[in-house]
């Protein structure tokens, strides 16, 4: 875009190519309208070779520092509002106002979690929450926020070494728990197969039982004699005492 000695910025963007302008009283501030990648961290070999870590609070008071990256894009339409509105390069602005406007939604985003929260299971709603606010903060000015990333977050290691604990003590109950349903069933099961033992065994006995006593209601002494009678084959026996053997025989 180009911007006047005294002040003043054409309104309308220029786009790629050659343009004519007067090199003594305008110049000409380019802004790259392509994919770019903000990277803030702390190793010297990624971003600039500054510390760019961003340091918030987490809902406890507990430090956290995160590496971050955005990628985004930039409006040519909103060029020259922005230019208006900061007076600088590209990369001045996004280690100061775009920089500024990222730890502003990460501590609001952290500052409202608890840090094992943030570590562990709400971290990505933490990232979609964060991108969602630097976005509303940046894109009145041009910026198109296609990607926000946390790549590395770092609290004390006091803190670290508290939350695995809590993670491993979580772990051994849920293990015990588990465990304890498991005998419990195991136990209902033994329960309902000497139940359902134990019921065969007194139905089997109280059959048993009805029929010895419709056995014995059919034995009766004239059943006895007939049954003999049946039997005999009409010799007296060899031997006998002073009594014979009678067979009464119901009359026809």
């Amino acid at each position: 875009m180009i911007h006047r000695a005294g002040g003043g910025v054409d309104s309308k963007p220029l786009g790629p190519g050659l343009h004519m302008r007067n090199p003594l009283t305008t110049g000409i501030e380019e802004y790259p309208v392509f994919m770019q990648t903000l990277v803030l961290t702390k190793a010297s070999n990624e971003g600039s070779p500054n510390n760019d870590e961003i340091n918030v609070n987490s809902k406890e008071g507990q430090p956290i520092s995160l590496d971050v990256s955005m990628s985004f894009e930039l409006d040519a339409d909103k060029a020259p509002f922005l230019y208006t509105s900061f007076r600088r390069d590209i990369a001045s602005i996004q280690h100061t106002y775009v920089k500024q406007s990222i730890r502003q939604a990460l501590q609001e985003v952290i500052g409202n979690e608890e840090i094992a929260a943030v570590i562990g299971p709400k971290k990505a709603e933490a990232v979609a929450h964060t991108q969602q606010l630097i976005a509303e903060r940046l894109t009145p000015y041009g910026f198109i926020v296609k990607q926000f990333t946390i790549n590395e977050l770092r609290a004390p290691p006091a803190v670290i070494e508290a939350i695995n604990q809590k993670n491993v003590m979580q772990q051994q109950a849920l293990t015990a728990q588990n465990e304890l349903q498991k005998n419990t069933f195991q136990a209902q099961g033994d329960s309902i197969k000497a139940a359902g033992r134990a019921k065969a065994i007194l139905t089997e006995a109280s059959a048993q039982a009805r029929a010895n006593e419709l056995l014995s209601k059919s034995i009766t002494g004239t059943l006895v004699q007939y049954e003999m009678a049946k039997r005999w084959n009409g010799q007296m026996p060899q031997v006998t005492g002073s009594a014979m053997p009678m067979i009464t025989l119901p009359k026809p």
